[in-house]
């Protein structure tokens, strides 16, 4: 008996994993997130027991668990996008390392990979910034020391923000002494589902643009002089001359 910790991506059906569509259609027990993960997700599952862990506690969840291992039963475990990037998965694979449950993690389709989907935007452009840094708004989770997003602004690196919409005006002022007024940031709300949006715009009017769609929660902020810029040098991938391994 294994549980699969499933990536469900970040809403689209079409944006699943083969691999974790293939579980989710042969697990006997699905638990899934039902507050982030569309039931399309489930569409042709041919489970005995489907439980949205949404009206779920913690202990709850590792309860359904153990009585799928008792009788010999794989678990579809789903989260929204990658499991592994605030999925919470990290508590319940403690309770299952001491309960001596097998488990594998199905990666899937981050937000912030669908998002840069939707801008038509690469996150990493030479000369302008070849890091990303995933991070959230310290509200009901505090940030550990040197996590700060005043902290992490001194990169300069493209950055996403997850869970942080309603507290704009506070993460805006942390951003604007090392970006800049002028810095392109993005907020995209329910990317790759039918009601997806965004705008767009600069450090010193995304505020008022965020205002007007009426945004609340989940979006995710993307800051960075990548969003927009074509002031940048070509890889040397791809660059005529340069040799490599497969072109001599």
């Amino acid at each position: 008996m294994t549980v699969y910790f499933i990536g469900a991506g970040p809403g689209d059906p079409e944006l699943i994993t083969v691999k974790g569509q293939r579980l989710i259609r042969s697990c006997p027990v699905i638990i899934y997130a039902g507050s982030l993960v569309p039931a399309a997700i489930l569409e042709g599952h041919s489970a005995e027991q489907v439980v949205n862990s949404a009206e779920l506690h913690l202990e709850q969840i590792i309860a359904l668990i153990k009585t799928a291992h008792a009788n010999g039963q794989d678990v579809a475990r789903v989260h929204s996008g990658d499991p592994s990037l605030y999925g919470a998965i990290g508590e319940q694979i403690r309770h299952l390392r001491e309960l001596d449950i097998a488990f594998e993690i199905i990666p899937g389709v981050t937000a912030t990979a669908a998002c840069a989907a939707l801008l038509g935007a690469e996150l990493t452009l030479p000369d302008v910034s070849q890091s990303v840094i995933l991070t959230r708004y310290a509200d009901k989770t505090a940030m550990p020391a040197g996590e700060e997003l005043g902290s992490l602004a001194q990169h300069g690196a493209t950055m996403a923000i997850h869970l942080g919409v309603s507290h704009l005006e506070k993460i805006l002022a942390e951003l604007l002494p090392h970006y800049g007024a002028d810095c392109p940031i993005a907020v995209i709300h329910r990317a790759t589902w039918p009601d997806q949006d965004w705008v767009v715009g600069t450090l010193e009017d995304i505020a008022g643009k965020v205002a007007a769609k009426g945004f609340r929660r989940t979006a995710l902020i993307l800051v960075g002089r990548v969003l927009g810029s074509d002031h940048f040098s070509e890889s040397s991938l791809y660059r005529a001359g340069h040799a490599h391994l497969y072109r001599p």
